[in-house]
């Protein structure tokens, strides 16, 4: 089979997908397409993974009970989460939308099943956490299949693994990576959120690149 070969055209359309995937917030409440989440799941399950073990496990979130104690926990640790800020630095995190998950359309858990039977283990004897960056790899391909057809993505951080394992139910055996929100942005830019609020600018380019 030939490989294809991609026109600048096609390599001009990537790098404005790259500067366009953006952590989104701000979701309005249209549900997606029938069909949609799993064309995306679809998509995320092309990234590569150490041993080709695709340890990736999506769980979509639909219960009404489990969604709005994932929204109540993930409140709370927001709370305790700002108390590491004082003065004007916590009035700026308290300024910030750090989830979009009460509009959000889809809620989707994604776990890294830490001893999977695919790959029988290759390269990762001595770097388990490999496991886990595969599964980084999907949630990114993920994020860029979204945003190729204008659904927007947001990964919400600040969350007690363990209390999410046990809201859903999953397997001992399932390391919780991520909680996503998707759905059509509420507004768009090209620049991150975080940049817009003056929390945090772009790093410039030799502070994260070296030469040994």
């Amino acid at each position: 089979m030939t490989s294809p070969v991609f026109s600048p055209a096609f390599a001009d359309d990537l790098d404005t997908l790259l500067a366009w995937r953006r952590d989104v917030r701000h979701f309005n409440a249209t549900p997606l397409p029938d069909g949609t989440l799993d064309h995306l799941l679809d998509r995320a399950c092309l990234a590569p993974s150490v041993g080709n073990s695709q340890p990736w496990r999506f769980v979509r979130v639909v219960s009404a009970e489990r969604r709005n104690a994932i929204i109540t926990h993930v409140e709370a640790e927001n709370q305790r989460a700002a108390a590491i800020y004082q003065d004007e630095a916590r009035a700026a995190y308290d300024a910030l939308k750090l989830h979009g998950l009460r509009e959000a359309p889809e809620h989707l858990a994604v776990f890294c099943e830490l001893d999977p039977k695919a790959g029988r283990g290759l390269g990762r004897q001595t770097m388990p956490e490999t496991l886990a960056y595969s599964v980084v790899m999907a949630i990114h391909t993920l994020w860029l299949s979204a945003r190729a057809i204008g659904v927007g993505m947001g990964w919400v951080s600040i969350v007690d693994p363990a209390a999410v394992n046990g809201m859903l139910a999953v397997p001992e055996d399932w390391r919780f990576v991520a909680m996503l929100c998707l759905g059509y942005p509420a507004q768009d830019s090209e620049t991150p959120e975080l940049v817009r609020c003056h929390w945090q600018d772009r790093l410039p380019a030799d502070q994260t690149r070296f030469i040994r």
